[in-house]
């Protein structure tokens, strides 16, 4: 999405004011410059200005990856829009590197044309050597298709701090960040309180470093004021958003919520068991801090203790939740097998991120799907469900654990990388407009058996251990059904299997029917799922202005899939699946349905561009 003026600029006594439909900004600099603090605090304060936004955290997976190396670059995106967006951009149009390898790392994304603000004080012979930079792109004719903005940062932030006493020169400097901060403020014509308040809230009991931050945000904002290099500020109109009460949120957190919320609308307790690990671990932390709301959280030894916690906190009737990522699926998957036999309702959180192996911790993918959907010994079917966006992650969340109870059996909420951790705005609903979880644990002894059916659900009685007269035996052999006794008969191993797989697929009946975006028949229809939601959203509603028979269909139940799926796709004379695999939604809608897909896949550890889709649907029609 391209910066777009809407109106020519105004001259102030500060200066030109341009009116922008939108701009992308990308903060870039080390790993220990504070870049996500200042892409957080920019996004905050956007959104408190009433903006869309759409932000994107890129950072390493090293704790400390060596300074001043293309390696330990941390960069964050955020899209601000008086319009709605769905993406945090494909290309920024203003680029701040703090220092050479941050501009080397992220030039290639910069839009022609765009504006690069640059530390000039980081721009030296050893930092240029760290960077791979042969001559210094601030002196050769390298930049001369951009405007660049050559600030002395690290100087100007050391004379406003020059009179600090109780800190150090590092010290002063790691507030240089506040001081970049302040000037891309006053260029976009924001206000400092949001900030401030943060600044004072975070660092209330360290008040030297309040005061330190406070007064580098103060000096960088009065620098773009009184310098002649910043003559003209731009400024982003509100979004007119239906009316309501907006917070900014991550899809971690609008996750956490929603599994909150979803243990208040049942009336039980919320367990989470896990084990650290990235793009997770914000579960775990945000979980932790509710113990208010009949939270429990339990940071185990390793992935299958931490499941194991979870299996047993579901049969003793807790709403119960354990969280990992693609590493940790792979442990857990003996587990996930048992709790599928057990029938126990258990949520299992996959917050995918590049692999295989440790792969890439902190970068994006899509490729842990036919890990869940199979990735277990014997015939054992789970169901499988993806939120499409950050606010989107509270609503799944919610309806993960609505189907884990209604057919007493294990679901997968597949989230990834980009969704937990990139944010946008979000309409916090009134509680009471959300529907109650039934929750029945039987109490009458009469007839009972451990496995007795519903005959809608096919679900098993969920019985709180101790309960008088009740009491019973599960494990994970196989067994009878009613009874539960073991069994090693060749029928109850036949019915056994087919029962469990109905009970998942009659969830056809209460998932909801698939939507389009688009034409309800026409030349293509592109599928995608997960994360890949405002790319491809974005790219169709490009095709149809450009008078394109185009439309959108993006899957949030992967397993069982909605029932109108197969009928929807015959109504398009080609469909193309978009994802950030090698094609694993693609094999699924093949074999399922007996059809060849077009596919667009990308394995980068980055989401689509708008740019790559469009490209691949004008292709094809």
């Amino acid at each position: 999405m391209s910066e777009t003026s809407i109106g020519p600029a105004a001259e102030t006594s500060q200066g030109f004011l341009e009116e922008l439909e939108s701009v992308a900004i990308r903060f870039a600099g080390d790993s220990g410059d504070g870049i996500q603090s200042v892409g957080t605090q920019f996004t905050n304060t956007s959104a408190v200005l009433g903006n869309d936004i759409s932000t994107f955290p890129d950072f390493p997976a090293e704790i400390r990856a060596p300074a001043g190396t293309l390696a330990g670059v941390s960069g964050f995106q955020v899209n601000i829009s008086s319009s709605d967006i769905h993406t945090p951009g494909d290309a920024p149009q203003v680029l701040v590197a703090f220092n050479p390898a941050a501009l080397k790392a992220n030039l290639p994304d910069l839009e022609k044309g765009g504006t690069i603000i640059i530390n000039r004080d980081e721009f030296t012979p050893g930092n240029l050597k760290k960077a791979n930079y042969a001559t210094n792109p601030i002196e050769d004719d390298s930049l001369a298709r951009y405007r660049v903005l050559q600030v002395p940062l690290t100087t100007l932030n050391r004379h406003a701090l020059a009179e600090m006493e109780g800190l150090g020169a590092k010290d002063k400097d790691r507030c240089r960040n506040f001081f970049a901060l302040g000037l891309i403020f006053w260029m976009y014509d924001r206000s400092l309180d949001t900030t401030l308040q943060w600044i004072e809230d975070k660092f209330g009991k360290k008040p030297e470093v309040a005061k330190a931050n406070t007064t580098s945000l103060k000096a960088g904002y009065f620098y773009g004021e009184t310098t002649e290099t910043f003559r003209t500020r731009y400024r982003v109109g509100k979004f007119d958003v239906p009316p309501g009460v907006y917070r900014k949120i991550t899809g971690n957190e609008a996750a956490v919520l929603g599994w909150v919320t979803a243990a208040h609308k049942a009336e039980k307790t919320l367990f989470y068991g896990s084990y650290p690990i990235t793009p997770a671990s914000d579960i775990l932390h945000e979980l932790a801090a509710l113990k208010n709301f009949d939270v429990r959280t339990f940071q185990a030894e390793d992935e299958i203790a931490a499941i194991g916690a979870t299996i047993g906190a579901a049969f003793g009737g807790a709403l119960a939740l354990t969280g990992t990522s693609g590493p940790g699926i792979c442990l857990k998957s003996e587990a996930m097998n048992l709790a599928i036999v057990l029938e126990l309702p258990l949520v299992v959180a996959d917050v995918q991120r590049g692999g295989p192996s440790t792969g890439l911790p902190t970068k994006t993918e899509q490729s842990d799907l036919l890990q869940v959907m199979f990735g277990r010994n014997g015939e054992s079917p789970i169901v499988v469900i993806a939120p499409c966006s950050p606010a989107d992650c509270f609503t799944m969340a919610i309806e993960s654990m609505r189907l884990a109870v209604r057919a007493m059996t294990p679901v997968v909420y597949l989230s990834d990388g980009y969704l937990a951790n990139s944010s946008e705005p979000w309409r916090i609903p009134d509680p009471d407009d959300i529907p109650a979880i039934e929750v029945e644990h039987r109490t009458d002894p009469e007839h009972f058996a451990p496995y007795l059916r519903d005959e809608v659900t096919l679900g098993r009685p969920w019985v709180v251990p101790g309960t008088p007269k009740m009491e019973h035996r599960i494990g994970g052999l196989e067994k009878q059904d009613g009874t539960g006794n073991v069994s090693y008969s060749a029928h109850d191993h036949d019915h056994m299997v087919k029962l469990r797989a109905e009970k998942v697929q009659r969830l056809q009946n209460t998932i909801p029917e698939q939507t389009v975006f688009g034409p309800e028949q026409g030349d293509l229809l592109v599928i995608g799922w997960g994360g890949t939601y405002g790319s491809l959203r974005s790219a169709v509603a490009a095709a149809q202005a450009k008078g394109h028979s185009v439309a959108h269909a993006h899957i949030r139940y992967l397993n069982p899939f909605p029932r109108n799926l197969g009928s929807l796709m015959s109504r398009y004379k080609q469909v193309l699946v978009a994802e950030l695999n090698l094609g694993q939604l693609a094999l699924l809608i093949n074999g399922k349905f007996g059809m060849k897909v077009q596919q667009l896949n990308k394995v980068e550890g980055r989401p689509f561009k708008i740019s790559e889709v469009l490209r691949k649907i004008e292709e094809l029609v």
